[in-house]
């Protein structure tokens, strides 16, 4: 799992970035040229500003966002985990742990009654099975895990509602 960087706390931002934002988080494949032409600026402020955005941490990298049923891994788990332990060691090494397992896609240190929170992404039942006996509770210092599988996606947002902020 690749540690959270935010962006820098103070980064002002005026309509035009929060135009380009948008657009680049509907298509980051638009070029600088068709950015400019949307947002009725010419290419070279636009592309200085996209480099800003970038260098500010706003922007953290661009990626391409892949249909996780589409290939195959229907099922998708939440799986809650607490540990045994409440040290910085023990946690450290349940996020080192967590990193090198590739159906974790998402984990968040969570306040409650867990410590964290995974999403995890499996093909079917026995798929998850196995990640659950052979993965996820051999990680030393895992206490409790509790999963709850999903049955329907109702929201899935890949994009900041940047509109929000203006």
């Amino acid at each position: 799992m690749e540690k959270e960087q935010g962006a820098k706390a103070s980064v002002n931002l005026d309509a035009k970035d929060y135009e380009i934002l948008k657009l680049l988080q509907d298509n980051a494949k638009l070029t600088i040229r068709e950015i400019a032409h949307k947002i009725h600026l010419s290419a070279t402020p636009v592309h200085e500003r996209i480099k800003r955005l970038e260098q500010n941490g706003v922007i953290k990298r661009y990626t391409a966002l892949l249909n996780h049923r589409a290939l195959g891994e229907s099922l998708t788990a939440i799986c809650y985990v607490s540990l045994k332990e409440h040290t910085k060691k023990a946690g450290a090494l349940f996020v080192q742990a967590i990193a090198g397992l590739e159906r974790v896609i998402e984990c968040y240190n969570i306040s409650g009654e867990f410590d964290f929170m995974l999403k995890v992404i499996a093909s079917n039942m026995a798929d998850y099975h196995r990640f659950h006996v052979d993965a996820l509770s051999e990680i030393p210092g895992v206490g409790n895990i509790q999963t709850v599988f999903v049955m329907d996606v109702i929201v899935e947002r890949e994009r900041l509602l940047v509109n929000s902020f203006m």
